[in-house]
């Protein structure tokens, strides 16, 4: 226990400088913009996770497709790569949320 606490005490001494924060930026952006910039990425993380969707669906076609034809492909590369792409579409918004 005293070792996760002198951990945490060295992470807040790190995090400080002259005793001020290193990164604190402040927000001065108008109201107008950030709901705008809001609605935006509101609707890029919507599209992103109907992309996802839609290579999930497709790449599963594919392998439906290629198991009926008695073909032997490399679909799982395939599915492993929309996957990571959902989820990365997914966290993108709480990553930055957390360290902005």
């Amino acid at each position: 226990m005293s070792t996760l606490l002198s951990s945490i005490d060295h992470v807040q001494h790190l995090a400080l400088v002259n005793g001020d924060p290193i990164f604190n930026p402040k927000t001065n952006a108008p109201d107008e913009l950030k709901n705008k910039t809001a609605t935006v990425l509101g609707f890029i993380a919507w599209i992103g996770t109907a992309a996802g969707v839609t290579g999930v669906l497709a790449t599963g076609t594919m392998m439906a497709v290629s198991l009926k034809r008695g073909e032997g492909s490399e679909h799982m590369s395939k599915l492993a790569m929309v996957l990571g792409g959902c989820i990365l579409v997914a966290t993108a918004g709480p990553i930055i949320n957390f360290l902005f």
